[in-house]
């Protein structure tokens, strides 16, 4: 039994490029959405001059992480093609990466060739939703990059998943296919891989707060966790409100997600989860 009170050690420092992310603190990852049709904008539209900005704002408001990510992944989305990703996500991971050369970027993608594009205009790492299930390069890549590497849990694929999704234990399920995961990247040759148990992919709101309060649990696979619950519809359900209206909800189930043991939050926004970070950090001080 994995007690909650006792969090086990996970690693606590992810390399790329020569550098070294310290993760023994939790830290933001803010989110820049170079799509037209994600589920939550706020203005974040696909214009380079505006992305910008908004990384601006990120970088100023505290965020270690910037994910630029050029397709929606939000429930029925579409696929689009690899060419049209890619003049999605490149000239905004060039731009960024010249202005802030400081923060590590990740991309948000289930395709090889624009991991391996990405990287090589400045991204430091690879966010792939599908786990190497969508493209059987990726792993590949990504070991040859020499990259950290986020791998998410998800039940089927962005257009089926909430159809119906269904689990005997969500939590067991969802860890054992993590782990499986990670033996994978293992033979793969990746060596530093984060987990993110896919909240609100292929999951009930049932699921998705029992995941949240066992959270703690995911810790036994060694790995940092990503927790991605901003403004997600486990939240939106729950308080019978608009992505817009989340904000609240979604300060609240950060902070449990730090005392659960996560390491990196996946936010909209980066002021906000800085700020509950800086609490938290104060809640474990006399610990």
């Amino acid at each position: 039994m994995i007690s909650k009170n006792t969090l086990l050690p996970v690693q606590t420092t992810l390399q790329n490029k020569g550098h070294l992310l310290d993760l023994s603190k939790p830290l933001v990852m803010g989110i820049l959405n170079a799509t037209p049709d994600s589920f939550y904008n706020k203005g974040r539209g696909s214009d380079l001059k505006e992305l910008i900005g908004n990384a601006d704002k990120m970088v100023d408001e505290g965020a270690t992480i910037l994910d630029i990510g050029g397709v929606s992944t939000r429930p029925g989305a579409e696929v689009i093609s690899v060419d049209e990703e890619l003049k999605r996500v490149i000239p905004v991971v060039e731009a960024i990466h010249k202005k802030h050369p400081q923060i590590w970027l990740s991309v948000d993608t289930t395709s090889a060739v624009v991991a391996r594009q990405a990287f090589y205009a400045g991204v430091s790492i690879i966010n792939d939703i599908s786990s190497g299930r969508f493209d059987e390069e990726m792993m590949h890549a990504v070991a040859e990059l020499r990259a950290p590497y986020i791998v998410m849990h998800m039940q089927g694929t962005p257009k089926t998943m909430q159809q119906n999704p269904q689990y005997e234990d969500v939590v067991l399920e969802v860890r054992d296919e993590l782990r499986r995961v990670c033996d994978r990247c293992g033979e793969a040759g990746i060596t530093d891989v984060i987990i993110d148990p896919g909240f609100g992919f292929g999951k009930t709101l049932e699921h998705n707060f029992s995941l949240l309060r066992n959270l703690h649990t995911f810790r036994i696979l060694g790995k940092p966790i990503l927790a991605g619950i901003s403004r997600k519809s486990m939240i939106c359900k729950a308080l019978n409100v608009t992505p817009e209206k989340a904000l609240n909800g979604t300060t609240a189930l950060h902070m449990v997600a730090l005392q659960q043991g996560a390491n990196i939050l996946r936010v909209h926004d980066v002021k906000e989860a800085v700020e509950v970070i800086r609490l938290f950090e104060c809640l474990e001080d006399d610990k």
